[in-house]
């Protein structure tokens, strides 16, 4: 059976979505929790089957949640949501770079009425589940954001789509990372267990204190810093690959959907 969505949960969410339809921006981090939050990118129509080839040989980063068709814009995962402006920050990109951030991505839409749009699973589904199991999420004490890196691992390539591996970071007690690995791991729809513990310089991660995406990490004594794999990996792949157009949400600014968590834990 499914699992429902508590009445205050649906409350909050749908007050999220209308407060970033309204323009307000915030990082999405315990926001509405234990509601589902998904990653954004919409393609122009001849780019949507290497984008979905891209994502399906490429799960662990890019677990596809919802496939939003060419024209449409609600997402099943959120009964009256719009994707065009209901996530707090969008970003834009042509011919592979970054051109603006926007608020309100409805004149994306206006000049290409064929986007398909991809939900992709996000690491924030289950920090609940670490919350509830006393493992504090650093970021949200701080009131930050993630922090996320590129990484010298390479995806595997899909016709025109290819780039490395995004990872988000979660500093860890050394002494609850196999309870972190474990958690996460009831959670393969949201890029489940870590892929790497420890030294980040095998990820090919130069400088921790200099995140690609996201705000600076705090690493306390006896902490380990743990990776997931990361649904902003296709924005690394937009960068790669140059495709003329492609619109994403802004690192760390989700989209809330009515799904409890709960759902795609194992």
């Amino acid at each position: 059976m499914a699992v429902q969505a508590t009445e205050d949960q649906l409350v909050a969410a749908r007050a999220a979505r209308a407060a970033y339809r309204a323009g307000f921006a915030e990082p999405t981090s315990g926001v509405a929790v234990g509601l589902t939050q998904a990653n954004l990118i919409s393609v122009p129509a001849d780019w949507a089957f290497e984008t979905l080839l891209f994502a399906q040989r490429n799960a662990k980063p890019c677990p596809v949640l919802e496939v939003i068709e060419q024209g449409e814009v609600e997402s099943r995962l959120a009964p009256g949501s719009d994707i065009r402006t209901d996530i707090g920050r969008y970003r834009i990109w042509r011919d592979g770079g970054l051109a603006e951030e926007v608020t309100d991505a409805s004149a994306a839409w206006a000049e290409h009425p064929d986007l398909v749009s991809f939900l992709i699973g996000c690491s924030f589904t289950f920090e609940s589940g670490l919350m509830q199991a006393g493992i504090s999420i650093r970021h949200q004490e701080l009131g930050r954001n993630v922090p996320m890196y590129r990484t010298s691992v390479q995806c595997a390539p899909a016709g025109r789509l290819s780039g490395e591996m995004v990872v988000s970071m979660r500093p860890i007690p050394a002494g609850r990372v196999a309870d972190a690995v474990q958690i996460s791991g009831r959670t393969p729809a949201v890029h489940g267990a870590p892929v790497h513990i420890g030294d980040p310089s095998s990820l090919g991660i130069v400088d921790l204190s200099r995140p690609d995406f996201g705000d600076a990490p705090e690493v306390r004594a006896g902490e380990v810093p743990v990776f997931w794999a990361c649904g902003v990996t296709p924005q690394a792949a937009i960068m790669a690959s140059k495709p003329p157009f492609a619109v994403t949400h802004a690192p760390g600014y989700m989209f809330i959907t009515d799904v409890p968590d709960a759902e795609y834990v194992l």
